[in-house]
């Protein structure tokens, strides 16, 4: 789905945690299942949840009313760091071997899963 816009450079990744900043659930924490940058949103784990209709398919999968995860915007959202107990921005730094890692920039501490 392309809406036209440019897409969002997303420093937040799949299995990072974040911390809702603007919304309905503002204040909490959840574990990002998926990100979509072309649309600029994400969707964190138990958080945002709706409500949807389904309609009966068979007997596989009879109708009724699925709570979902919808997704959230990418700028309502900030990575929470385990060290400093707060949300914060994510700066970058080079590595002795010239790759990069995301950093806190409160704790100068790495971030998730590098």
């Amino acid at each position: 789905m392309d809406t036209g816009l440019p897409m969002v450079k997303a420093k937040i990744k799949k299995n990072d945690t974040v911390m809702v900043i603007k919304g309905r659930d503002r204040g909490k924490t959840g574990k990002v299942t998926r990100v979509m940058p072309r649309e600029g949103k994400l969707i964190v784990e138990r958080l945002n949840i709706v409500k949807r209709h389904s309609k009966p398919r068979g007997a596989a999968s009879p109708g009724g009313i699925v709570e979902k995860e919808a997704p959230l915007p990418i700028t309502n959202v900030m990575v929470f760091c385990d060290r400093c107990n707060a949300p914060v921005r994510v700066g970058w730094k080079a590595n002795a071997d010239g790759s990069k890692s995301r950093i806190c920039r409160r704790c100068k501490e790495a971030l998730g899963n590098e």
